[in-house]
């Protein structure tokens, strides 16, 4: 078990290596094979001669790609100082870069959105696990029957609705409409009740989407699980048929939803764009979308590596479930 951790914490580790210098050549190396001086994508407001020039030396353009990944690196570790002429910049450690156009580093700008983001991918996570699989379990246990039909017509639905129709249309009923719900996002220091109410319907929008996909997964799974040699034998052994599935079926069930929930909820926690548009809600998506409209790349970049990494520690914790789940995984 030791070794399997090991060898996964590694790979996640060479794996980050990868992205942050792949991540870094697309922001900075490609333009430049383009064509496009990086210097103009970067410089702030003021965009004449002297202020690219001093924007290429604060970034240290001129020096061999190899020697601004390393400064790249070390500022993520140490910091980074940005120096041109008599003027200097410093962002203090994690440097994920610094913004010209809007004079900040952007390291704050993401801590400040990432609760957010953070709150509404965990929140919309647990509900469409807990319904998701819920229902595709009960779809397999009771293939072809009306609640079967009845719920794949449901998680079809939920799969071919986009996602800014049912956030728009909840808004309407539950909020404008009936006045049920605030939809208006509250910070959870101006109250517990305000900012449940405001973060309910981004959830339940949100967790729609997903939880169609995760019960037609887990209803195809459990369906081909059913059918295994070991499920015969564990029935004929006399076991009951709640243990049956929860302690044998659902085993085998839960290795791809794992898989999907890893990519799934890492990718989220980079911004649900759509869904903090539709609900206004200041999370990672809405300062990409602002700063792809202002054409702030530090603060996409920034985000683009927040992602990356959630991605990877979201996939590495899957790895080790799957080692608690099945232990031949841990011979992997």
């Amino acid at each position: 078990m030791l070794a399997y951790l090991i060898r996964r914490l590694l790979a996640a580790a060479v794996m980050l290596v990868v992205i942050v210098v792949v991540v870094f050549c697309i922001f900075f190396l490609i333009p430049q094979w383009a064509g496009v001086d990086p210097a103009t994508m970067y410089v702030g407001k003021q965009s004449d001669a002297a202020a690219v020039e001093a924007v290429r030396d604060k970034l240290q353009l001129g020096d061999p790609i190899y020697a601004q990944v390393l400064e790249f690196f070390k500022g993520l570790f140490v910091g980074r100082t940005y120096a041109a002429g008599g003027e200097v910049t410093n962002c203090s450690a994690p440097c994920f870069g610094y913004s010209f156009r809007s004079e900040q580093a952007i390291w704050p700008v993401l801590t400040d959105r990432l609760p957010v983001t953070l709150t509404l991918a965990l929140g919309a996570a647990v509900l469409w696990l807990l319904f998701g699989v819920a229902a595709g379990v009960l779809s397999a246990l009771k293939r072809g029957t009306l609640w079967d039909r009845s719920a794949m017509v449901v998680a079809l639905s939920g799969v071919s609705l986009p996602i800014y129709f049912t956030a728009l249309l909840s808004l309407a009923a539950f909020d404008y409409g009936l006045g049920w719900i605030d939809g208006e996002y509250q910070e959870i220091g101006d109250g517990l009740g305000g900012w449940f109410q405001g973060m309910l319907l981004p959830w339940v929008t949100l967790s729609f989407l997903y939880a169609a996909m995760y019960a037609r997964i887990t209803r195809a799974t459990m369906l081909e699980v059913l059918g295994e040699d070991y499920i015969r034998t564990a029935r004929a052994k006399g076991l009951t048929e709640p243990v049956v599935i929860g302690k044998h079926a659902m085993r085998s069930t839960m290795t791809p939803i794992l898989t999907m929930l890893g990519m799934d909820l890492g990718a989220l926690i980079g911004g649900a764009i759509l869904t903090e548009t539709a609900f206004n809600l200041p999370g990672l998506g809405q300062a990409v979308l602002k700063a792809i409209s202002e054409r702030d790349l530090p603060i996409i970049l920034g985000v683009t590596l927040v992602t990356s990494l959630a991605v990877i520690v979201a996939n590495l914790a899957v790895d080790f479930l799957y080692a608690v789940i099945d232990p031949r995984v841990r011979l992997a």
